[in-house]
């Protein structure tokens, strides 16, 4: 997979749109108890967010890997679907 969007969301939430059109949810919390990802548990660090395409990075120097996101999303729809009027 490859990460078309990336946008934080309150409540260390990732929402991720693949280069195939799947948008879901990440849950990042979890990784918030290992020392790596120690600085994302100020929300400011949290929204410092980078899409390196094949992963994500924060201003922190902490990462994820596309392939860790895609193997934990839960997809919610697709991000080229028309919204209803």
């Amino acid at each position: 997979m490859r990460i078309a969007e990336v946008a934080p969301q309150p409540k260390w939430v990732l929402m991720v749109v693949s280069d195939d059109g799947r948008k879901g949810h990440f849950d990042v919390s979890p990784y918030l108890e290992y020392e790596a990802f120690e600085a994302l548990r100020d929300e400011k660090e949290f929204f410092d967010i980078v899409n390196g395409g094949y992963f994500v990075e924060w201003g922190c120097r902490a990462d994820l890997s596309a392939d860790t996101i895609e193997a934990r999303w839960q997809v919610v729809g697709r991000a080229d679907a028309q919204t209803p009027a």
